[in-house]
């Protein structure tokens, strides 16, 4: 007698039939929307560029040669290097002095307050060029400098106009208003940690210093190196500014060749060129540094770099090689 198991077929020879709906959203592929307009735009916009770049490249007027012959001269290095060490000390002097100011604007002193915003109200409120002349005729308000006893004897006098040259006017000049700005940066990015987290940590008993440390500044940094690396580039330009206190900076420099050589399209393109150098390596620095204190603050992650982007597309193109029969390769 034939069993059910010998009159059925087995589930597992059985085709399953889907329902047509499901066949057909199968096959279905997925196409993108296509955007004429960015095609165009991309096009246009490639266009303009390539004709800006070919009337800078053929233009004769910018004298390439003589931007080659002077961009690694004796006298541009050395207004390079000046310009450098002026942007280094008075943004580090900037912020130190900065971050003392914010202190005090965060203090539950109001004296302390008042000085700092009084302090922060004038130095941004006044030109940057006001600031640097009103320092270098510093002279005229006080001709000398002593230390002494308050209101007796003076132990040692100098003259001011011996004592501040145009450089040092030009650091106490720049550090004074950096500081300005530095102060609100570095009290921006204290506003910006959670203050349940201060909380928690006071509660657990941690002391000042290692909350501050551990706590504070990891996250304050967050909101403090994009603005701080924007600082950096614009107290780099700004350095350009000191040529009118005739210090010797990268500015002041290709001025004092295109006086004497009257090229002063070519000389002013080797400024330019140097500014956007430095200003790129800095960008640079400020990416990998924005990067460092970014870990933990996503759960995916932080993005690749463009360097690791171009590995990985080194290593796809190897990949795809290797496995292409036509290459040679094992596919």
């Amino acid at each position: 007698m034939a069993t059910p198991q010998d009159v059925l077929p087995s589930p597992a020879l059985t085709p399953v039939r889907r329902p047509a709906a499901e066949a057909a959203a199968d096959d279905t592929r997925i196409v993108p929307r296509r955007r004429p307009g960015q095609w165009v735009s991309a096009a246009l916009a490639l266009l303009l560029f390539a004709m800006a770049a070919n009337s800078v490249v053929r233009n004769r007027a910018f004298q390439w040669d003589v931007v080659a012959d002077w961009f690694t001269s004796a006298s541009v290095l050395h207004g390079l290097t000046l310009t450098l060490w002026l942007t280094g000390v008075t943004l580090a002097l900037g912020f130190v002095l900065g971050t003392v100011l914010a202190t005090m604007r965060l203090s539950a002193n109001p004296v302390l307050r008042t000085l700092s915003w009084i302090y922060i109200w004038i130095f941004r409120s006044t030109p940057a060029l006001v600031q640097l002349l009103f320092f270098f005729n510093i002279g005229a308000l006080y001709p000398t400098l002593g230390l002494g006893i308050p209101f007796g004897p003076e132990f040692v006098s100098v003259r001011t106009v011996n004592l501040i040259g145009p450089t040092l006017t030009a650091v106490i000049g720049l550090t004074l208003l950096e500081a300005a700005y530095a102060a609100e940066v570095v009290r921006g990015g204290i506003l910006s940690v959670d203050r349940g987290q201060l909380e928690a940590a006071s509660a657990l008993g941690l002391g000042r210093w290692r909350v501050l440390r551990r706590i504070v500044v990891p996250q304050a940094m967050r909101s403090i190196v994009p603005t701080a690396g924007n600082m950096l580039i614009s107290a780099l330009k700004g350095t350009s500014i000191i040529s009118v206190l005739a210090v010797s900076d990268l500015l002041y420099s290709v001025q004092l060749v295109y006086l004497q050589t009257y090229q002063v399209i070519p000389m002013l393109m080797v400024a330019t060129i140097w500014y956007i150098a430095v200003t790129t390596v800095l960008s640079i620095g400020q990416y990998y540094v924005e990067r460092h204190y970014a870990k933990g603050a996503t759960r995916e992650g932080l993005p690749p770099t463009p360097l690791q982007k171009a590995r990985a597309g080194y290593r796809r193109l190897r990949a795809a090689a290797d496995a292409d029969p036509r290459t040679g390769g094992k596919g």
